[in-house]
């Protein structure tokens, strides 16, 4: 493509603003349309694995996430009933030696300051606040600019509006779990929650992952249980029968996390939904990336990586292709195989976290087997996607 064709993003989340981002390092100018008046993220924590966090160092982005987050030095697994440690796997120094990037948590909020701030500085890049794309998306964003673009990127979320002008695109559908986030002051913290690394808390049928927040003096806890359908919305507020879903879940679980819980605050949960196989762009000019194009369960906390991924990958496709059909071709064939990829180790992570009797027995015998060095090793793939040294896929 040439570099002075328009490039309209639709949404100004995490992956809009990569994606503005991204196009800026390539020499593209684009317009960012948000529907808020202002950008107030919606959750508390993020965990930002290597593969994403290389994508924003080489943005320039690394003295300002250092300065509000925190480099976890592992991630563990402990039983949810006994406490009992069940594996590691080394992060900290360790991540960046081993993958040639940081692994941090954050605030959500925190990172999309800083991407809001970083966009806001490039001369190249309008964002327009305020502005809701729905109908055509080409003569939505004509009407607003003047200028019909080259090339509309949907970053606007698993309740896409830019998705209902693609033909054939994947359906939402409910996962059959239920998030529930909450916010723990540090004050209220057990011995069990470590400051200095992320826990998972496995159990049947459930899992609980916590993790400091620095820039909040919190911990933040995201807890995933089974859960019914529920109304086509991001995120709702805890009503009673969902309180009671929630309780029981952790009813037979260690009494300091059934503790800690209790005492959490800013109870919140949403539907774990995802989006199916289907086509990603119109073979001419509209194309999804992140969670409207193929929203995946956070199983493996991949969810955030995936949309800075694809940002950084569409980014480079359309400045060496000669035009948006062939770019979007070849995005689609590098993303694919990937997404999937990601997709299998989710689901793998969900059978695992949450089995029971024999099968949870014969998971902890090989958690222990492979120990921190073997359990690094198997997600080379994953965390060291765009290392030169490394293996991408």
């Amino acid at each position: 493509m040439q570099k002075t064709d328009s490039v309209a993003i639709i949404g100004a989340g995490i992956a809009g603003l990569t994606m503005a981002l991204c196009l800026a390092r390539q020499g593209f100018a684009s317009d960012i349309f948000e529907q808020a008046d202002a950008l107030n993220e919606v959750g508390a924590g993020l965990q930002l694995s290597p593969n994403a966090s290389r994508i924003l160092v080489e943005l320039g982005l690394l003295p300002a996430l250092e300065a509000v987050w925190s480099e976890p030095k592992s991630i563990g697994l402990v039983d949810g009933h006994s406490l009992r440690p069940l594996a590691e796997v080394p992060a900290g120094a360790a991540a960046r030696s081993r993958w040639s990037a940081p692994y941090g948590i954050l605030h959500r909020a925190s990172l999309q300051k800083i991407l809001l701030d970083a966009v806001q500085s490039e001369p190249g890049c309008r964002l327009h606040f305020a502005k809701r794309i729905e109908g055509d998306p080409l003569a939505a964003v004509a009407a607003a600019t003047g200028l019909r673009p080259s090339v509309i990127i949907g970053a606007d979320g698993i309740w896409s509006e830019a998705r209902g002008a693609i033909p054939g695109v994947g359906a939402v559908r409910f996962s059959g779990n239920v998030a529930w986030r909450l916010l723990l002051p540090n004050t209220e913290a057990k011995g069990c929650l470590s400051a200095d690394r992320v826990t998972a808390f496995l159990g049947p049928e459930a899992h609980l992952v916590a993790y400091p927040l620095r820039e909040i003096d919190s911990f933040n806890l995201v807890a995933i249980i089974g859960g019914k359908p529920v109304e086509a919305c991001w995120v709702g507020q805890d009503s009673k029968e969902r309180q009671r879903e929630f309780a029981a879940a952790f009813e037979a679980w260690h009494p300091d996390l059934q503790s800690i819980i209790e005492n959490a605050g800013s109870a919140t949960y949403w539907p774990l939904c995802t989006v199916e196989e289907g086509a990603w762009h119109n073979k001419q000019d509209i194309v999804l990336i992140g969670d409207a194009a193929h929203a995946m369960t956070p199983f493996a906390a991949q969810g955030a990586a995936m949309a800075i991924e694809d940002a950084s990958e569409l980014a480079l496709c359309l400045a060496e292709c000669p035009d948006a059909p062939a770019a979007f071709a070849r995005y689609e064939q590098t993303r694919r195989a990937r997404i999937a990829r990601v997709r299998k180790r989710a689901a793998f992570n969900r059978f695992a976290y949450h089995a029971r009797g024999p099968v949870g027995i014969a998971r902890n015998l090989v958690l222990a087997r492979k120990g921190p060095e073997g359990l690094a090793a198997d997600l080379d793939w994953l965390y060291g996607y765009g290392a030169s040294e490394r293996e991408k896929a």
